[in-house]
């Protein structure tokens, strides 16, 4: 085994085989709350092992794990499920001039070789199946896709799979697929899981319907037909505003991340000085442009990203308010968030919290998964929780961190690993003496940047997908890096060079388009 650094929390496992790391995984659940394991995330030949560094350490967890038995058992088959494809995928061509067969051999062996899932991970639903016969092996792209089609049929180095969802992405597409591999209505939202059976088939040579076994086959959606509260009206949601509170931690095993607020300081600021549970939801609003009319008195407040905040009442009188303060509204008046300064995200909250409801366990919305309550559209009604055990009001509130502009130069204190090695010396140095821009690209799942050079690797071979954290700073082949935050797919198949420290991330998810960041290792790269 090799043991990398990932963050101050977190490292990875290294292993030899898809098998040993199955093991590892299986062994590891029977001691998670023992040795203060917080998550386990597994992939190709690694596990991501996320700790409370309150009570445990690497060091001591590492010799814990290397004195364990990890001979290598059969992996469980389970159910068989047929998926019928289209195979017309923009990347086939490519696939069957770099293996040096015709597009025809391809389809062939993708429909002639059983699947098995080995593991779960990336984004909901998204399974990486395997075949010790299929002999299609092919390279990531060399840039991922910003967007992939949902039911998009892909492959990667030994694996396939299916995108549930519509996200970014690097591996090569052959085809599409009707079938609905996620589907969070389901009592089994997910069609894979680590064992099960699948064959693909091309629907161009076979006139039989498939159907997916019954209990994976029935979608519930909520009944939405009981006309709600209707205290807040939404008038303008600006680029984005969603609802977000601490996420959705410990979800792994259905390929689910962290997700969030992206600047929880702001949003626990938000609900302290109201009173609240820290954790309550509150809106998350991307720089400004949000604007509601108040249907009944509330108190609220503005936390995060400085903006102006206006208000008009009913009578047509107009003022403004400061932020991290309490402000009461009456019915009738309009609440306006525009000309942000500096940061990117605000925060509104209500006192008693939004009524909304949890979709597994949380109330935050993940762009990259599509879990959660949807974002909000204009003509939208809000309801507002009815309490009587809130705590008193606080008045001496300020922000915890300093939020940059776009003309800023942003200081991120990163731990290098796990995959520093992999890179250069001079791409090491490049990393953390050279300036990166923050691109228009840039979103939740993660910042786009860009530098004058790009990072070059002294390792080319494909690694195989591995567990990320938030944080995470990925290089894909173009040399330009990913700054993975809250909506982050869990496992990824480009090398990752260092990760921004804890304490840094409500910082980095409130970064600008156009700001610079600069990275300060906190350390040097070593295994331990």
């Amino acid at each position: 085994m090799r043991f990398l650094p990932v963050n101050i929390d977190a490292f990875i496992v290294e292993l030899n085989s898809l098998e040993q790391t199955m093991a590892l995984t299986d062994v590891l659940q029977g001691v998670i709350a023992e040795w203060h394991i917080n998550e386990i995330i597994p992939a190709a030949r690694t596990l991501l092992i996320r700790y409370n560094p309150i009570v445990t350490d690497a060091n001591i967890l590492a010799k814990q794990i290397a004195q364990l038995d990890i001979s290598a058992n059969v992996m469980q088959s389970g159910e068989l499920v047929t998926i019928p494809v289209r195979y017309n995928g923009e990347d086939l061509p490519q696939v069957a001039d770099y293996l040096g067969i015709t597009v025809a051999e391809v389809i062939a062996r993708h429909t002639n070789n059983e699947y098995q899932v080995a593991f779960c991970g990336f984004a909901p639903g998204f399974a990486y199946m395997v075949s010790k016969t299929v002999q299609l092996n092919v390279p990531r792209r060399q840039s991922p896709r910003v967007r992939i089609p949902a039911g998009s049929v892909a492959l990667a180095g030994e694996f396939s799979s299916v995108y549930p969802q519509s996200s970014p992405g690097g591996w090569q597409l052959i085809g599409i697929t009707d079938t609905a591999v996620w589907d969070i209505y389901r009592d089994e939202p997910a069609l894979f899981k680590p064992g099960t059976r699948v064959h693909f088939i091309d629907v161009s040579q076979s006139k039989t319907t498939y159907h997916l076994p019954a209990h994976l086959s029935v979608s519930k959606k909520q009944d939405n037909t009981v006309e709600p509260q209707q205290d807040i009206t939404v008038l303008t949601t600006g680029l984005q505003t969603l609802f977000q509170d601490n996420g959705r931690i410990g979800q792994a095993a259905l390929g689910i991340s962290e997700s969030g607020a992206m600047d929880k300081s702001a949003l626990h600021s938000a609900n302290r000085i109201l009173g609240n549970s820290i954790n309550e939801p509150a809106l998350e609003i991307t720089q400004g442009g949000f604007s509601a009319q108040i249907n009944r008195s509330m108190l609220v407040t503005i936390t995060g990203a400085v903006c102006d905040i206006t208000i008009t009442t009913a009578q047509g009188e107009t003022y403004t308010l400061p932020m991290y303060q309490p402000i009461q509204l009456e019915v009738g008046d309009i609440i306006r968030l525009s000309n942000v300064k500096c940061g990117t995200r605000s925060y509104l909250a209500v006192r008693g919290g939004f009524q909304v409801s949890p979709i597994l366990t949380s109330c935050a919305f993940d762009t990259l998964a599509q879990v959660g309550p949807l974002p909000l559209k204009a003509g939208q009604t809000l309801a507002i929780k009815q309490t009587n055990t809130l705590k008193p009001v606080l008045l001496t509130e300020t922000p915890t961190i300093n939020y940059p502009t776009s003309q800023d130069v942003v200081v991120l204190d990163i731990v290098l690993g796990p995959r520093t090695d992999w890179f250069t010396q001079q791409a090491i140095e490049l990393l953390t003496s050279q300036l990166w821009q923050v691109t228009p690209a840039s979103n939740r799942i993660g910042l786009r940047l860009s530098g004058e050079q790009p990072l070059t690797r002294e390792k080319h071979q494909e690694l195989p997908s591995e567990g990320t954290c938030i944080g995470a700073i990925q290089i894909p082949a173009n040399g330009q890096p990913v700054l993975f935050l809250n909506d982050h797919p869990l496992t990824g198949g480009y090398p990752v060079i260092g990760a921004v420290c804890n304490y840094h991330l409500d910082l980095a998810g409130q970064i600008p388009v156009n700001a610079k960041i600069k990275f300060n290792p906190i350390g040097i790269f070593k295994e331990f």
